[in-house]
């Protein structure tokens, strides 16, 4: 493209029409095979020319709440101009569990991944919703466990994404 003049707004290159952020779920035969490291997906977005990540947190699930941990993938996003989203988050729980301690315990051990995506820079956690019984009770089940994790989570200044499997 010619160069733009310098008075002028129009750009001398083309932007692109969408932004996009890269799921660490997609590189999860890299990362399980350990081609990839969790700490090394934000520089894999980056010499992919994608500018933001979202995590899983199955990938650091022994990390989630270390300081040192997250300083040093916060460290790395940053050094790279690559933003953390959110963090996907299974296996914590049913919070459409017919038992009300299981889906209070579920909502609890959300918490921690909570915290991490406040550290993070994240704007929210992705969640199932999985329970048991009819239809209609699943979805009564499923709105009291997301209402509570969705209280849980104003504090954190994070919102809950809730992912179609694992139930209705």
């Amino acid at each position: 493209l010619p160069e733009a003049d310098s008075s002028s707004k129009v750009p001398t290159a083309l932007s692109p029409r969408y932004s996009i952020s890269l799921a660490e779920w997609s590189l999860h035969r890299a990362l399980r095979a350990g081609e990839l490291t969790h700490l090394g997906f934000p520089g894999k977005a980056h010499e992919l020319g994608i500018e933001a990540v979202e995590y899983v947190n199955s990938f650091f699930e022994d990390k989630g709440n270390q300081s040192s941990h997250l300083d040093e993938l916060e460290l790395r996003c940053s050094d790279l101009g690559v933003r953390s989203l959110l963090i996907m988050c299974d296996g914590e729980g049913r919070l459409g569990d017919p038992d009300k301690q299981k889906r209070t315990q579920a909502v609890r051990n959300h918490l921690r991944w909570l915290e991490a995506a406040q550290r993070l820079g994240c704007h929210s956690i992705r969640v199932n919703a999985a329970g048991s019984g009819s239809r209609e009770e699943q979805g009564r089940l499923a709105a009291d466990g997301l209402r509570a994790l969705c209280e849980t989570a104003v504090p954190f200044g994070q919102s809950v994404i809730v992912e179609n499997h694992g139930g209705l």
